[in-house]
């Protein structure tokens, strides 16, 4: 690791300070051990979150939740796609070429990042390069396919650039979005390391708000950027408060010194928001929660579905989330309102004497198998011990290893980690081959570090073909083949529950989006 690094892991516990840096730190939250950024209560926006950021956020290797945030206020995509369609950011229009291939993005003129130097097609074109190079960010499978070729960039001019697919990609306008956000070149060009390095902590983008101040643990703070190609945020500061104490979270927001916080069902129902004058917003993000097994130390399949047949999956959402009405039980890698999700799979329904009977096949007698989750989260928590209590049954020893979710995040990364099976979540987009991250064997985010010819083999294909009931086929092939490999467990599809305060004003108008919550929240608005 870099000392040279801004944020540093080992400079953990500094205070790490942008350029242009307009705001002091206080103890307006002080007597909840959670120091923070103090301003007048109508021109600051503050939320709580529940954990760090990514040590080092970029726009390049940064996958985690908060990190992720960061980036949607400091730097904009091309653009996104949802379910309502294209939403655009950095291009005002596409169109894609006879033959399918080509997708031409025409971009914003007169945009310019928050340090006054013009957006141009060669940020564009520099951005996904770096994306798509193996060497620098792992390739973004949906950049880089292998030996199947790789997305060309090219400029056409200062503002239209052309992304050329090796083969004809149903998915190619989804595949060119998601967490693309793009990056100054001349900021970044010459950077190699994108977590280590001197520039991140600099924080220039295109997008509503300018990092001023990042407080590692406690908090980060922003300001409007006026120049915002989307027009001046009606919100001056914004303030991401770090509270990883899921009591402290409720009595920060009941008390109103916080404005906005993610609460789970039954804490919500002790908040008694009516009475505090609190608005509850329950929204989905199609988000997938699951633990995963770690191929690498448990090797033998037989052991991975012994383990899976001794899980009760509607106990586990039941004691994590409370109520069918917040959340939704899954039973494959795609979220289940996805109209691409089958149930044409194996659910591994508890069968405890199955599980046993695995266990014995594979002459193996009372395992143990280490469980990472983040201790921090509520929901996994209490997950973890149900697993643990119902694994017990069919004569599995599970040993819980809590742990803050930055920490679990890194070890998931690490396929020599010491960890047996891991719980995490996630937000892909709709298409099923945006999930390809997840389960290519050299994908970014294959935390089950294995090795997979034929679910390589059917992500190609469907990638490839273009009639849709094909596709549907190929793609219910690959759901079922992933569910039989046991080594991935999907629990179940929550809702989030966004809690704000009274003075909170224009949701609609900012949007509720998966992941970084507020789709524009420069158009988010606060009353006096």
């Amino acid at each position: 690791m870099a000392d040279t690094s801004i944020f540093s892991q080992d400079l953990s516990r500094r205070s790490f300070i942008a350029a242009g840096a307009a705001i002091s730190a206080s103890a307006i939250l002080a007597q909840f051990g959670m120091p923070t950024v103090a301003h007048a209560a109508s021109d600051t926006f503050i939320y709580a979150i529940a954990g760090d950021p990514s040590v080092s956020p970029n726009p390049v290797t940064t996958s985690d939740r908060f990190g992720l945030m960061t980036l949607k206020l400091v730097y904009s995509p091309l653009w996104d796609i949802t379910n309502d369609g294209v939403k655009y950011f950095l291009a005002e229009s596409h169109e894609v070429s006879e033959d399918g291939l080509t997708y031409t993005a025409h971009l914003r003129q007169g945009v310019t990042w928050n340090d006054g130097e013009p957006f141009t097609a060669d940020d564009v074109v520099f951005s996904y390069e770096t994306m798509r190079d193996t060497e620098v960010a792992n390739g973004y499978s949906d950049l880089n396919y292998g030996d199947d070729g790789v997305v060309d960039i090219q400029k056409v001019d200062d503002y239209t650039v052309t992304f050329t697919f090796p083969f004809l990609n149903p998915a190619g306008l989804e595949a060119l979005s998601g967490e693309k956000f793009i990056m100054p070149k001349h900021i970044y060009e010459g950077v190699t390391d994108f977590e280590n390095n001197d520039v991140n902590g600099l924080g220039i983008g295109t997008g509503p708000y300018k990092l001023n101040e990042y407080q590692i643990g406690q908090y980060l703070s922003f300001s409007a950027n006026e120049s915002y190609f989307g027009g001046t945020p009606n919100i001056p500061n914004v303030v991401f408060q770090i509270v990883t104490n899921e009591n402290t979270g409720m009595t920060a927001i009941q008390t109103g010194q916080v404005n906005a916080w993610i609460g789970t069902p039954a804490q919500v129902e002790q908040l008694n928001p009516e009475a505090n004058n609190l608005t509850v917003t329950p929204y989905s993000e199609n988000r997938v929660s699951y633990f995963c097994m770690n191929a690498k130390r448990v090797t033998d399949e037989k052991v991975r579905k012994a383990f899976f047949f001794s899980l009760d999956k509607k106990a586990i959402a039941d004691a994590a989330v409370l109520s069918e009405d917040y959340y939704a039980l899954a039973y494959t890698f795609l979220p289940p309102a996805n109209s691409w999700a089958t149930e044409d799979v194996e659910k591994y329904d508890r069968d405890v004497e199955k599980a046993k009977q695995l266990l014995s096949d594979a002459g193996v007698s009372n395992p143990t198998l280490k469980f990472a989750y983040s201790a921090d989260d509520s929901l996994q928590a209490t997950a973890a011990v149900m697993i643990q209590e119902q694994a017990a049954e069919a004569g599995i020893n599970v040993e819980l290893y809590g742990m803050d979710a930055t920490a679990e995040s890194q070890a998931m990364k690490d396929p020599d980690n010491e960890y047996d099976l891991y719980y995490g979540g996630y937000i892909m987009g709709i298409d099923p081959d945006k999930y390809s991250p997840l389960f290519l064997t050299t994908g970014a985010y294959n935390y089950m570090h294995y090795d997979a010819p034929e679910i390589d083999e059917l992500f190609a294909q469907g990638r490839q073909q273009t009639d849709e009931a094909a596709r549907r086929e190929i793609y219910n092939e690959l759901q079922a083949k992933i569910a039989d490999m046991a080594v991935f467990y999907p629990v179940y599809s929550n809702m989030r529950l966004l809690v704000t305060t009274a003075n909170v004003a224009g949701m609609e108008e900012a949007g509720l989006v998966p992941i970084y919550t507020f789709e524009d929240m420069s158009k988010l608005s606060m009353t006096d």
